[in-house]
């Protein structure tokens, strides 16, 4: 990882220029879907081998057996490791449960107002360079607390065709028992239209390549989706009292993510800037599983700019670190999660604090949430009437009817007021 400095004038668009661009794969994903949806299994099967290179042989489906057998794969440490997220994610996502609201107007009517289980949602699990458990915790042990009644999961399969151990056991530990051997663009459409051995479903969530995410934006409308996941991206706001090794490792630490991880340090403290660069540099040396990102190292002329700046970037995680950054936490509103004091590391909330490592990157924090209960909930509506309620406030609706040219709507409610 290389650093590149800047100083106080630079903007958040300047920063996420540092990013290459998104790779255009949106007519290879239009083929991809098309094929699938029209095609069914035997489309599915020829893209899986083409595409996650593996022979399939049997159902696509992974054998109850075969999942539950996969506990014993797992390392004590391991294992031990993936019940501590379980527990944590769902408490927190317990915790979020929207309750029912209630509201008596007064002119008699009743609007209750409850959020409702979507019936079957997928979650996608990227292979990559290797399985990820807990992606498997982050999105299924939130279905499941949202009360979705039918889950499944799909991941790439490796070169025999077969599912990574390590992903079923984290399957079986949070209760889901239907996975499908399949990844790209072609197990979205799968998921999002149905083919003979897969049940179309309702919402689909989890990150992945671009492939995948082109795929989710062309079937949305269709199904639901969490949304649009891109690279990682971490911004750190330090002061005085940071420790340049520890901001260092986190910015590190998101850069294993890949080369187009947006990885930034900001702070109106030069020398302290000078110091996370330096660690950056050294520790990189000995770190091979670091991508070669850039890390933008950004002086800002004090800290109330440094987190205006780190808010504007709209980051997926923001870290504010050392008494003065920590004292503007609540100053951040656009960011996908962010974690206060020197012990803050993003690491944390990407395997065992509890908060959802599924968040919104590319700047979409300025109006998108990460995963939780809501996204596998709808809110619904319940209107009643009683007593008298209709006729006192049909007038008001019919002249708001026959204003907008709707002479019918009108004579509706009037006729419940006589």
């Amino acid at each position: 990882m290389r650093t590149q400095s800047f100083g106080p004038d630079t903007t958040a668009a300047e920063v996420r220029a540092l990013t290459p661009g998104a790779r255009d794969v949106e007519q290879d994903v239009k083929s991809i879907v098309a094929e699938v949806r029209h095609g069914g299994d035997a489309a599915l099967r020829r893209l899986i081998e083409r595409f996650d290179h593996a022979e399939l042989s049997g159902e696509l489906t992974v054998p109850l057996s075969v999942i539950e057998q996969a506990v014993a794969t797992l390392e004590p440490e391991v294992l031990r490791a993936i019940r501590t997220a379980i527990a944590n994610v769902k408490a927190v996502a317990e915790a979020t449960l929207p309750q029912p609201v209630r509201v008596e107007l007064p002119d008699g009517q009743v609007v209750e107002y409850d959020s409702v289980p979507i019936k079957r949602a997928a979650a996608y699990v990227p292979g990559g360079r290797a399985p990820y458990p807990s992606t498997v915790v982050m999105t299924t042990v939130v279905a499941k607390v949202a009360g979705v009644e039918e889950l499944a999961v799909c991941a790439p399969p490796g070169p025999g065709g077969d599912a990574h151990p390590t992903i079923l056991a984290a399957c079986h530990l949070c209760g889901v028992n239907e996975i499908y051997r399949m990844g790209g663009a072609q197990a979205i459409a799968a998921l999002a239209y149905g083919t003979e051995s897969v049940k179309p479903v309702d919402v689909i969530v989890g990150p992945g390549n671009a492939w995948v995410q082109e795929a989710k934006r062309q079937v949305a409308g269709d199904v639901g989706i969490d949304g649009i996941a891109g690279p990682s991206e971490l911004v750190v706001v330090a002061t005085d009292g940071a420790d340049p090794e520890l901001v260092a490792l986190d910015l590190l630490a998101q850069g294993e993510h890949g080369e187009d991880s947006l990885v930034v340090a900001i702070s109106p403290n030069e020398s302290l800037l000078r110091a996370i660069g330096d660690a950056v540099t050294t520790l990189a040396v000995e770190r091979p599983s670091v991508a070669a990102a850039v890390c933008a190292l950004i002086e800002a002329a004090d800290t109330r700019r440094a987190v205006e700046l780190a808010d504007a970037i709209a980051p997926e995680h923001v870290e504010l670190i050392g008494d003065e950054a920590e004292a503007f936490a609540h100053a951040v509103q656009s960011a996908g999660c962010v974690y206060v004091g020197q012990d803050g590391a993003t690491a944390f909330g990407d395997y065992v604090a509890g908060s959802n490592h599924v968040l919104p990157t590319g700047g979409a924090a300025r109006f998108a949430s990460g995963l939780g209960v809501a996204t596998f909930r709808r809110r619904m509506a319940r209107v009643s009437f009683p007593s008298g309620a209709a006729g006192r406030l049909a007038p008001a609706g019919a002249a708001l009817a026959r204003a907008e040219g709707f002479p019918v709507h009108g004579e509706s409610m009037e006729r419940r007021g006589k």
